[in-house]
Order: C-alpha cells, then sequence, then structure tokens
C-alpha cells in the first residue's frame, strides 16, 4: 500500500498529500517531517543507525527517531506513536522547533521538508525492543563525542539531525525552560560552530533555515 505525506508550503501551511516515494525524488516535494531526540538523564544523546535497506541515507547515524506526522496528528503525537514502532519504548516528548532545509543523497534522491524537532528524557533503554527492519544499531554520545565525530567523519551522519541540533536552542519558553541545562550543553558556541560546518558541508547553497 502506497505511503502518503503531507505536502507544505515554507510556512508549514499543508497544500496537499503526495506519495511518499515521490517526495523523495532528487528533486522531492517540500513535506512535512520531524526528527524526535531522546537523552537519558546524564545527558547523552540515543542515536540510531539507519536500516541498510532504507533508499536515503542507509547505514548512516540518525537523531533517535526521524519519520513524518499523519493528517490528523500533531509533531508532538506523530513522535509518540513512531517511536514506540522504531525503539519499541515509549517517552514523552516536547516541541522544540521547526525548520526547512532541502538535500540531497547522491543522484538517488533527496530530503526536502519543514522539519519539526521534539525531545524527551528518558531512564533507561532495553536493546532488545529496536525494531531491526528500521534500525541497525543504537548507541548514546555526549556532546563533544558528536563534535569530535563531526570534524572528523561527518559523512555517517544524517544532515537534518545536525540542523535539528543547531537550532536546538532557538525553541518553546515551555521546552527551554524544562531542558535548560541539557539545551544548554548540546548548544555551547564549539558546538554550533561545528554543527554549522557539517551542515555546510552536507546542505548546498545554504538551502536551510528556521521556520517561526
Amino acid at each position: 500500500m502506497d505511503e502518503y505525506v503531507i505536502l507544505v508550503d515554507g510556512n508549514d501551511n499543508p497544500i496537499g498529500k503526495e506519495e511518499k516515494v515521490k517526495c523523495h525524488l532528487p528533486d522531492g516535494k517540500l513535506h512535512r517531517a520531524f526528527t524526535a531526540l531522546i537523552y537519558n538523564k546524564d545527558g547523552k544523546l540515543l542515536l540510531t543507525q539507519r536500516s541498510d535497506s532504507k533508499m536515503l541515507w542507509p547505514g548512516d547515524w540518525d537523531g533517535t527517531v526521524a519519520s513524518h506526522p499523519r493528517e490528523s496528528e500533531s509533531y508532538v503525537s506523530s513522535a509518540e506513536r513512531r517511536i514506540p514502532e522504531e525503539i519499541g519504548i515509549t517517552c514523552e516528548m516536547n516541541y522544540v522547533n521547526k525548520f526547512e532545509y532541502h538535500v540531497p543523497y547522491k543522484d538517488i534522491g533527496s530530503e526536502n521538508e519543514v522539519c519539526g524537532t521534539l525531545m524527551g528524557v528518558i531512564n533507561d533503554f532495553d536493546e532488545s525492543c529496536l525494531i531491526k527492519d528500521e534500525i541497525s544499531e543504537i548507541r548514546w554520545i555526549t556532546p563533544n563525542e558528536l563534535k569530535t565525530e563531526l570534524e572528523n567523519n561527518r559523512d555517517i551522519y544524517c544532515p537534518w539531525m545536525v540542523v535539528a541540533l543547531y537550532f536546538l536552542d532557538d525553541c518553546e519558553s515551555d521546552t527551554k525552560e524544562k531542558f535548560n541545562s541539557l539545551i544548554s550543553d548540546w548548544t555551547t558556541d564549539d558546538l554550533k560552530s561545528t554543527y554549522e560546518n557539517a551542515i555546510k558541508h552536507y546542505i548546498p547553497q545554504d538551502n536551510w533555515r528556521l521556520v517561526k
């Protein structure tokens, strides 16, 4: 059965729907997506390695979960639905912000999305819950570890995760108040400089921006 995603304009207003595959062709249509970032109580970010069967960025490391809202869903509800389907756990998610970006993947396809960022914190994680059709492996990473990897091996990471981290401190006031220390740890000046350099490598012509 064909899977559809929500087409949007640059302000995230819905303007229709289209088959998911068609939206991910090289000139992909702008559509709605989300990226969910889950941390543990020590402030480490849960990364997931995309399945080798994925059409785009197979085998690369991503934030915790990335997917697409359905027509009846908010960003938060879509993330809270999809997280158990991919990593087998539940987590209360909090809306951060949304951004637009368009990035090609080789000559195979592209991501052209208005992407909502969500964040949450869990106490523990059971790897046996992973849904292997979606995700190959997981790992926990600190801000400094990610900084080093983005400086030395950035091509193993998904671009949208890095954009989400770059904009993490420009977020909803309730979310910032709740996670102020965590957000600060992940958005130091040095880290944001590293994120920005990686993004400029991934995304041509500065095709990324925060959507207000």
